[in-house]
């Protein structure tokens, strides 16, 4: 049990990091029939007569390739049918359902079918037009697929596993439908088409007013119809009872259409109804025929295994106790197992850590090491030639201090003997120089002396003669 959680969570994580694993696409309004899935209709047309507001058109693809076509009711919360072609037989694959987003929000980003606990709160009004995995947890009801992925190969499967292709069926029916449908398609209908690429499929339901949770519509019964679109061409309708599963009941396509809604077509000109192979439609009819006695027979078996359940149901009661504590020392061998490889992984993490802490710590000091001694190397050089520059450098200074000594020495005599020397030359050479001067002061002390004399004469001279011009008559100026 613990497995099989454990894979299923392994599984919706690669749905939730590959986002391509199981696409779906809601068709608008203004296309034509159900757009890129149209292939699974003979002609490519496909049923008339589904015009209800709530009848939802979805393109079902995987890989962005359509794989087959489905009608959905939000009104029931249930496909009404599914149009499929068969490929081959395959094992079936660990379930993993899908919802499709558009349903519910047709404005939201998700163009694809997604899980939807990968969906969180991304989406509007989730499960309003949809069944969820919670309207089937505790019903007693399983999730019954009306294209089974047994009649698809491995790459078709894992799309065949959404909610928008399951009706809610018992586990008794769910068995019965898929066991009728698989024996019927692969015994009866693809042997006696010629070309089975021409061999069209609609899986659909009935709804009923029984509703799981009052929200999701349990089939009245459910139904297969078949065209073999070629020239030798038959087609052919199955009905299985919700009351019944055993039952399967063979009829012609119109009158599976009548037990559908009015005015419903499922195949184009009903797949050539008029001018069908009575030989192959009667062969196909056989077949079918003997698979139905063969599930009758298989009824009366299980009627008289019947009779003996009770005490297989006693030695089940007596035997459970015994299995729960089988069940228990397994878990607990299984936890004890779990806890040794546990603790064995722990120790060699430790002891691994700790070598390569070692190691690490080792090429650390090698490298600190090997640094170091680069560096010094490095600097030798360096240190001998800026010693040998302040050896010269001193010797230098040393020159120029003996030089200025020895020059200081000698420039106290040599100046002294200089100045002595000149010092009668000097003295000499000043006399003219000094007589000249005391002459030219002489000379401008008499030119200074002469010079105020006559101005002072010139002076009396003027005041003279301006009194004598004030008192003396004009007329008399002339004597």
């Amino acid at each position: 049990r613990e497995w099989t959680m454990k894979t299923s969570i392994v599984l919706l994580l690669c749905i939730s990091v590959f986002p391509g694993f199981s696409q779906g696409r809601v068709v608008r309004e203004d296309e034509t029939g159900f757009a890129e899935c149209n292939v699974f209709f003979p002609g490519q047309v496909p049923p008339e007569g589904f015009t209800e507001p709530f009848h939802v058109k979805i393109c079902q693809q995987y890989n962005k390739e359509p794989r087959f076509a489905t009608l959905y009711s939000t009104k029931d919360k249930i496909p009404l049918y599914s149009a499929f072609k068969f490929t081959k037989p395959a094992r079936s694959e660990e379930e993993s359902w899908l919802v499709e987003p558009q349903i519910d929000d047709p404005e939201n980003d998700l163009h694809e079918m997604v899980h939807e606990a990968n969906i969180g709160g991304t989406v509007a009004n989730l499960g309003s037009n949809q069944a969820l995995t919670s309207d089937y947890v505790g019903s007693g009801y399983e999730r019954g697929l009306l294209n089974p992925s047994l009649l698809n190969e491995e790459d078709f499967q894992v799309a065949t596993y959404t909610l928008t292709n399951a009706v809610p069926l018992s586990p008794a029916l769910s068995k019965s439908w898929h066991r009728d449908l698989g024996k019927v398609v692969e015994q009866a209908l693809t042997p006696h088409c010629s070309k089975m690429d021409h061999l069209y499929l609609l899986a659909g339901a009935i709804p009923s007013s029984v509703q799981v949770k009052g929200k999701v519509s349990v089939p009245e019964s459910l139904w297969l119809a078949a065209c073999c679109d070629t020239p030798e061409g038959w087609s052919l309708g199955l009905v299985k009872k919700i009351s019944d599963e055993n039952s399967l009941a063979d009829l012609t396509v119109r009158e599976l259409e009548k037990q559908l809604l009015p005015g419903v077509h499922l195949f184009k000109g009903h797949c050539g109804e008029d001018k069908q192979s009575q030989e192959k439609r009667e062969a196909v009819l056989q077949a079918v025929s003997q698979i139905r006695s063969g599930e009758q027979v298989g009824a009366s078996n299980n009627q008289e295994t019947k009779e003996s359940g009770w005490v297989r149901r006693v030695a089940g009661i007596i035997a459970t106790p015994f299995i729960k504590l089988l069940e228990l020392l397994i878990y607990i061998f299984v936890e004890l197992v779990k806890l040794v490889f546990y603790f064995l992984w722990l120790v060699v993490k430790r002891i691994v850590g700790t070598i390569l802490d070692g190691v690490y710590s080792l090429w650390n000091g090698m490298v600190s090491y090997l640094k170091a001694v680069s560096m010094v190397l490095i600097s030798i050089p360096y240190d001998v030639g800026r010693v040998i520059i302040n050896i010269f450098l001193g010797f230098l200074q040393i020159v120029q201090d003996v030089v200025s000594l020895t020059y200081r020495i000698l420039s106290i005599p040599v100046g002294f003997v200089l100045h002595l020397a000149a010092f009668p030359y000097h003295s000499i050479c000043a006399i003219p120089s000094v007589l000249k001067d005391m002459a030219t002061g002489i000379g401008g002390t008499f030119s200074l002396v002469i010079d105020a004399t006559a101005a002072v004469l010139h002076g009396f001279c003027y005041l003279a003669g301006h009194i004598v011009k004030r008192f003396v008559p004009k007329g008399s100026s002339d004597d």
